[in-house]
């Protein structure tokens, strides 16, 4: 059995606001970086192509109808044009890219907050829509359902993802872990709208290092940052933007080994990237004091199931019968 090792990278900084062909030279020009400094793997911040809705936390309902639609308009379908050249530097990269968009829906004006899996070789192997769209976050994206609940085999290890306030879902994560995930990726975006007693890079940590000590496997996180390019696109709607979109301790990424312990220096509110080496063989031996998946429980006492169908929309059914006539 091989136990990989390898470079891990993660990114701290804002998109091009609402500019999705920016945001993606952006987001290469990180992915060429991390592999000249022999990285495998790169993470990128929750909705990084192109923007977060931070619209629905200052303004009114209606106030931010017009950049839902500035929202929907910079979404992307996985098939579109734009993201292919971001498959292309994967390749070109020998790099896995994990990174959030908002995904065009079916349905006109509809949008999903999801993570896109991409290997090394440039195949887009997976998609994870978030399951539920936090608190404000519900007038912009739709949920997504179980069928995206998934763990990808990859060249570096088992990979799977949440998007921001998911990772507090216990249930999702332990769906994961049965999976047989061992590299975690968590991304997040900054929230200084967050309550006054709210440390938001102290709540992504334990979120992270909970994880970890869980499941005994490694959680990278990546969180988007608020440029002045945002906030000066909002302050026409709102005057107090700057004092609403500032605060310190919004940001945090870094790397969470399998004993539930900080790797390394994380980014804490300002912009870069950093790296770790990864181990998966230091999975193993936590393992032996808490296996959650398991010695170290009882499923013939606990039952949890797990409806992994797509959600259907609609259903028809046609029950005519035709009959020939001699």
């Amino acid at each position: 059995m091989e136990f990989k090792k390898f470079k891990a990278a993660t990114v701290q900084t804002s998109p091009v606001f609402l500019d999705v062909e920016k945001t993606i030279a952006k987001a290469i020009s990180f992915v060429k970086e991390a592999s000249s400094n022999g990285a495998q793997l790169i993470a990128f911040p929750e909705v990084f192509v192109a923007g977060y809705p931070y619209w629905n936390w200052i303004m009114t309902p209606v106030q931010g109808s017009k950049w839902y639609e500035q929202l929907y308009k910079s979404s992307v379908a996985v098939t579109d044009e734009a993201l292919k050249p971001l498959f292309q530097a994967a390749k070109e990269c020998n790099i896995h890219i994990v990174i959030g968009i908002n995904e065009r829906g079916d349905s006109y004006g509809e949008i999903y907050n999801t993570n896109l899996i991409i290997d090394n070789h440039g195949n887009l192997i997976g998609k994870h829509r978030k399951l539920v769209p936090t608190w404000a976050e519900k007038l912009t994206w739709t949920s997504g359902d179980g069928s995206s609940l998934k763990v990808y085999d990859t060249e570096v290890g088992p990979i799977g993802t949440l998007a921001c306030g998911e990772n507090t879902n216990t249930l999702a994560r332990f769906t994961l872990l049965s999976q047989g995930e061992l590299i975690h990726i968590a991304n997040y975006i900054s929230l200084p709208v967050a309550p006054p007693d709210y440390d938001m890079a102290e709540a992504i940590k334990i979120r992270a290092a909970a994880h970890s000590f869980e499941g005994k496997l490694f959680t990278i996180v990546s969180c988007s940052t608020i440029s002045q390019e945002i906030k000066d696109a909002l302050r026409a709607d709102v005057p107090n933007v700057e004092d609403l979109l500032t605060r310190k301790n919004s940001a945090f990424s870094g790397f969470i080994g399998p004993n539930g312990a900080v790797i390394g220096t994380p980014l804490i509110d300002d912009e870069g990237i950093i790296y770790a080496d990864i181990d998966l063989e230091k999975c193993i031996q936590p393992k032996q004091m808490h296996d959650i998946l398991g010695h170290y429980n009882r499923f013939d006492i606990f039952d949890l199931r797990v409806n992994t169908a797509p959600t259907r929309k609609i259903t028809f059914i046609d029950n005519h019968e035709e009959f020939n006539k001699k």
